[in-house]
């Protein structure tokens, strides 16, 4: 015969199992029930995102693209797409898919988010550029339009993410993004970027690596069909096509405006001694604050005291003070010999 102290021990562990499984909010179902929630809430606004910027590009999006996006199957983006119109997202009409007035209002919240939190990124923190919009990603689906506001504020109302793409206002309003493509200039062309794509990442980063940055001016010295050679910050740059068809510019007038003053640290010789000038605008937050705080001031003095002999790092005497600095980090400091 079961005892009762044996008894009431399985009985309490029965009632335990079925509070861990039913508990309201944190219960397993519970909480299997809002991941599930989440990752269609995720789905459906990457969609949005998707379909959005093919609208803002005068593309129309397809049950294909929608699936090259989502990286799922067509007949799961069929099935998606098929949700998203019964809560007035999408229209369907006519074997089309487009956004409706609800799902595009919604759309403009999500990369209003997703470009707010980049500028957060570049501004407020200290991780590296290439990892901007794999991090928004992320982030752009926890913000609540609340909490985008409070971010909104902080940084000033910004009206553009740290790549050159405009940021919607809370009310919708989005600045055009008129320009050309690097591609399009010719020799003699001088121009200021003011866009580069961040998608894929594998271009992105291989722009990043080039120096290239919006607000950089340039002056073309040569196209042809493989190939654009231009100047910009104190280096001569190559890119094939597909590289420069990511960059959005400006054309200048001969005089509009002047290049960056000096040139890069990294082009000072080593014994060699200058006198800082300015910081680029390509190296942002934490990592400029970081510069500053090791005394890379305008109008500090420096040597270039010695060199590692794979050519990376560089030792630098700054009030006297022997500081090693990579070459991805000299180049964003501007120096008069």
């Amino acid at each position: 015969m079961t005892s009762p102290l044996v008894l009431l021990g399985v009985t309490s562990i029965a009632i335990l199992a079925l509070g861990l499984l039913f508990w309201p909010r944190v219960g397993l179902l519970a909480r299997l029930r809002a991941a599930r929630d989440y990752a269609r809430r995720v789905r459906t606004e990457d969609a949005l995102k998707h379909l959005f910027s093919l609208e803002m590009d005068g593309r129309r999006p397809t049950l294909q693209s929608v699936a090259g996006a989502l990286g799922v199957s067509q007949d799961t983006a069929a099935g998606l797409m098929t949700e998203m119109a019964a809560s007035d997202l999408v229209d369907l009409a006519q074997g089309r898919i487009s956004l409706g007035p609800r799902g595009r209002d919604y759309a403009i919240r999500v990369v209003r988010a997703h470009r707010l939190w980049e500028r957060h990124l570049a501004e407020r923190t200290g991780y590296a550029e290439v990892d901007w919009h794999r991090i928004a990603e992320r982030e752009e689906h926890r913000l609540t339009p609340e909490a985008a506001e409070a971010l909104a504020q902080s940084l000033g109302n910004p009206a553009y993410d740290p790549h050159g793409d405009p940021i919607p206002t809370a009310a919708g309003d989005m600045a055009a993004n008129a320009g050309l493509t690097l591609s399009a200039l010719g020799p003699g062309d001088r121009a200021r970027i003011i866009h580069m794509e961040d998608e894929p990442a594998v271009i992105y980063s291989q722009l990043v690596a080039e120096g290239l940055h919006p607000g950089m001016v340039l002056s073309v010295l040569e196209t042809d069909g493989e190939r654009i050679r231009f100047w910009a910050g104190g280096e001569e740059h190559v890119l094939a096509p597909l590289l420069s068809s990511q960059v959005s510019v400006v054309l200048l007038q001969p005089e509009a405006d002047a290049p960056e003053p000096g040139m890069p640290l990294t082009q000072l010789a080593q014994g060699q001694a200058a006198t800082i000038v300015a910081l680029s605008p390509g190296i942002r937050g934490a990592e400029r604050r970081r510069l500053l705080d090791l005394g890379f001031l305008p109008g500090t003095r420096l040597v270039a005291e010695l060199r590692s002999p794979s050519g990376d790092p560089t030792g630098y005497i700054v009030r006297e003070t022997l500081i090693a600095l990579r070459a991805d980090q000299a180049r964003h400091i501007r120096v008069q010999p």
